[in-house]
């Protein structure tokens, strides 16, 4: 099929919107909900939608996995990961988050040298070198008096890039609605199982934002955060179809690079909704992080060594 880079762009652009909508929504309604309310309920619904999509394009529903052992790894990685992500939320800016989750390509360079024993040149050491002084200058740490859930976005990315070279691993047997299955399926049977454990509340002993998202009595507030996590759950499924079929449809090497688009989103919706402006220190992070990732997509595509660009960051 003949790639259609104009519409895999297209389509990018609004998946990133549609995601940094997502993370606005959680920043939103966390002061009121708990975390794993909240990825239990999105989790179900954009389970369904998935399924019901596969179901009208007629695509086979395969729940089974080749690579078992590797696939329960992978999908505990990106679920604490992303757990990492939201309480990040809690104390930081919605751009400055978003920004040092994007150490992942970075991350997944170096471990693609060690794991995948890819060969990788000065030039996108080079890159890999700029992107974590991006990442430094974002988080500006003072050590005598640092803030160590700052480290939760970059957590993130460490999860993530670990279970993307999974994915370079598993790809070959499982496609991607089977793997995004395990994902949805794990997320949902973690959630119940802390729903029974601490669901009512009996930890939440701790006069800390983030503490609280994570151990706040759920259904407390279902009247107001029930239509927010419903919404989660549809444009979380919307923006999975946009992103999967920009790549499915146009070429990795180009629409990957579109993904640092979300940092613009992520800034509007930092200002409009929360009222929080990058400082200068963020805006030069991002620029280092944006040019050291996006050489490291070029470099890959020169040296055919798709690691990064293959698959969606988010």
């Amino acid at each position: 099929m003949k790639n259609n880079n104009p519409k895999g762009i297209l389509l990018i652009f609004v998946g990133m919107l549609i995601v940094s909508f997502q993370d606005a929504t959680f920043k939103y309604i966390y002061s009121s909900v708990s975390l794993y309310e909240v990825y239990l309920i999105r989790t179900l619904i954009s389970f369904i939608i998935i399924v019901c999509y596969l179901k009208i394009v007629n695509k086979p529903i395969i729940f089974s996995t080749h690579y078992p052992l590797l696939t329960i790894i992978r999908v505990t990685l990106f679920f604490f990961g992303f757990s990492s992500f939201y309480i990040s939320l809690t104390i930081m800016p919605l751009a400055t988050a978003t920004a040092l989750f994007f150490a992942s390509p970075f991350l997944i360079t170096i471990f693609a040298i060690f794991i995948l024993k890819e060969q990788v040149g000065p030039r996108r050491w080079l890159a890999v070198i700029i992107g974590f002084i991006g990442v430094y200058v974002i988080l500006n740490p003072n050590f005598n008096n640092f803030d160590y859930l700052s480290l939760t976005p970059v957590f993130t990315a460490f999860c993530y890039a670990l279970s993307m070279i999974i994915i370079k691993k598993t790809s070959d047997k499982d496609d991607v609605y089977s793997q995004m299955f395990h994902f949805y399926i794990l997320a949902i049977v973690i959630s119940i199982i802390f729903y029974f454990y601490m669901g009512d509340g009996k930890f939440n002993n701790i006069d800390h934002p983030a503490s609280q998202f994570i151990f706040r009595k759920w259904f407390s507030n279902l009247e107001f955060t029930l239509p927010y996590m419903i919404f989660v759950g549809v444009i979380g499924a919307s923006a999975f179809l946009c992103i999967f079929t920009a790549y499915r449809i146009a070429s990795p090497a180009v629409v990957s690079s579109f993904e640092y688009s979300i940092l613009i989103w992520a800034s509007l919706n930092g200002w409009l909704f929360f009222d929080e402006i990058p400082n200068q220190r963020t805006i030069v992070g991002m620029i280092l992080i944006i040019c050291g990732g996006i050489y490291i997509f070029i470099r890959e595509k020169a040296q055919d060594q798709p690691i990064v660009t293959e698959k969606p960051l988010r």
